[in-house]
């Protein structure tokens, strides 16, 4: 895994990141790298979100038919 060494960081800074991290019950490491990997992960559909929350709590697969033209 690469590393990433961040210079120059200021205190204020730093502070908040601390208490970030504490109210998400993270290290500031952690609560960094969770940060960056929100920042450039890809924006996923409305669509697929609710379907991937839907299957996360049990919900059934309805198979609908997908619309390929716009109204």
């Amino acid at each position: 895994m690469a590393a990433v060494t961040v210079r120059n960081l200021s205190d204020l800074t730093h502070e908040a990141l601390k208490r970030r991290a504490a109210e998400h019950g993270r290290s500031t490491e952690a609560e960094i790298r969770q940060i960056l990997e929100d920042a450039v992960r890809p924006v996923e559909g409305m669509g697929t979100a609710l379907a991937r929350i839907g299957q996360r709590l049990g919900g059934s697969d309805l198979k609908l038919p997908r619309r390929t033209t716009r109204l």
